[in-house]
């Protein structure tokens, strides 16, 4: 499904909002982005390792060997949270950090790191949310063909099984993959993202082998926690929007939904690949890599869909210059769309974050609005929303970013619109509690509601982080 015109709420935009009692607020990062320690305690290089240490890959040659040095300011980043009040703390687990081969025995170091950080949640209330995969694949893994091949699904199983039998009594929540869109289209189709390979077949093998990969964890999950666990995934579901109402921009959106959206929860929430996905994509392979049975193990009960969302996309046919440059996930001479060259995108109109994307909180909430159509059972958590503005520490060590409060509030909005309409939401993490290594853009883009300087590690709270936490301890979002 995709809309032509966009739906606008009915609320007046200076009105208060109150959220319903028990919902989830939370903040998020990834282990990569944030935790450096790249060497230490038996952990090894993954694809995110790899690639940035190629140079030319990542803006300024920047890294996560030390990235925010979450590893060893752990305690301190807890401690930020307990002061903003949120109830719940996403993070990642480094799979190279556990198991540095992806395959064999857990590295006993790297699962302690994470028992303590947990612990330390709970001690303070917080709510652990632990995400299994966030991208850094061990590079062994990828060395013998990466997520292209069906192996590859099969270790991800058994690293799910380490994981759960290590935290299990400690962590209820769990997320198996976050956006595997982007590690299927920007890793194996654009090259934009580690391990940064350019073929658009791999990256449909990708895309179904991270499907069976999150079938097969979700049952290995299910086989060790206890009976009260949340099983998730997290998908960034492109809010697809066509430039007119033309039956040829139509398709161009039908045909990037399928690649976006429908490649994944086809599968995952239906048990079936779109018919026309196999249509479009038939001039590249027919597929027979799905095996007899894969289908049935990639759609497994969940007890919530994880929503990233940061800026819609507009798209229509081409103009037969083939361009796929403006799609908003970086530039590259290799599309992440495969057999979509007739596809153009298009900037949305309005204003944009320091990434260059459209701020537009309408796309949210017709968003949320089609999931729940969709998915009427299935309840929806926003576990990824933010932007990332020109932040910088002022004279007297204030970082004001007006544009990040701004963006979130209206992005909340949104979020008690689609609740008022029937949307079953859950609960919304801020993208990110920490400025990070923001993958292909280095330190270059800040997100976070705190403030990294980097040479130094100190932290700032910016006054979005102040103004979340009021929002976070009242579940009242005040009007503009």
């Amino acid at each position: 499904m995709v809309t032509a015109a966009r739906q606008q709420p009915e609320s007046a935009p200076d009105a208060s909002r109150t959220f319903p009692k028990g919902f989830l607020w939370g903040t998020a990062t990834a282990s990569y982005q944030i935790e450096g320690a790249a060497g230490e305690d038996g952990r090894t290089p993954s694809i995110w390792d790899t690639y940035a240490r190629t140079p030319g890959r990542v803006r300024n040659g920047d890294t996560g060997d030390i990235a925010t040095d979450h590893y060893h300011r752990w305690r301190e980043d807890v401690a930020l949270m307990a002061e903003l009040g949120v109830g719940a703390y996403r993070f990642s687990l480094a799979w190279p950090r556990i198991q540095p081969t992806g395959r064999g025995p857990a590295v006993q170091k790297g699962l302690d790191f994470y028992r303590r950080l947990v612990d330390d949640l709970l001690d303070k209330g917080i709510q652990p949310v632990a995400t299994l995969y966030h991208w850094d694949l061990p590079q062994e893994l990828e060395d013998a063909g990466g997520w292209p091949e069906r192996a590859t699904a099969e270790r991800f199983a058994e690293y799910a099984s380490l994981a759960a039998e290590a935290l299990g009594d400690r962590v209820r929540t769990w997320t198996t993959l976050n956006e595997p869109w982007c590690s299927a289209f920007l890793g194996y189709g654009s090259g934009v993202h580690a391990p940064g390979r350019t073929d658009p077949v791999a990256a449909l093998r990708a895309a179904h082998h991270l499907n069976l990969g999150h079938g097969m964890a979700v049952q290995a999950l299910r086989d060790r926690l206890r009976a009260d666990a949340q099983v998730s995934v997290t998908l960034n579901i492109h809010h697809v929007r066509p430039l007119t109402a033309t039956e040829a921009d139509l398709d161009a959106a039908r045909r990037i939904d399928a690649l976006a959206n429908r490649v994944f929860t086809g599968p995952m929430l239906r048990g079936a690949y779109p018919e026309d996905l196999f249509k479009d994509t038939a001039t590249l392979t027919d597929w027979s890599f799905v095996r007899d049975g894969d289908l049935e193990t990639a759609h497994q009960p969940l007890d919530f869909l994880g929503v990233n969302y940061y800026s819609p996309t507009l798209v229509s046919q081409a103009d037969g210059s083939g361009t796929h440059t403006s799609d908003g996930h970086g530039k590259s001479a290799f599309s992440p769309w495969p057999a979509a060259d007739e596809v153009a995108f298009h900037q949305s109109p309005g204003q944009t974050t320091a990434m260059g994307w459209a701020i537009d909180p309408s796309g949210l909430y017709e968003l949320l609005r089609r999931l729940s159509s969709e998915f009427p059972r299935l309840p929806l958590v926003i576990t990824e929303n933010g932007a990332a503005f020109d932040d910088y520490a002022d004279p007297e060590g204030n970082v004001n970013d007006p544009g990040r409060i701004a963006y979130v509030r209206d992005h909340l909005a949104a979020v008690h619109d689609a609740l008022r309409d029937g949307s079953d939401v859950r609960g919304y993490f801020l993208w990110s509690l920490l400025d990070n290594f923001e993958w292909a853009h280095g330190y270059s883009k800040r997100f976070g509601a705190v403030y990294v300087d980097y040479p130094t590690g100190r932290r700032i709270p910016k006054a979005s982080a102040r103004w979340y936490s009021q929002v976070a301890r009242t579940g009242v979002l005040p009007g503009a």
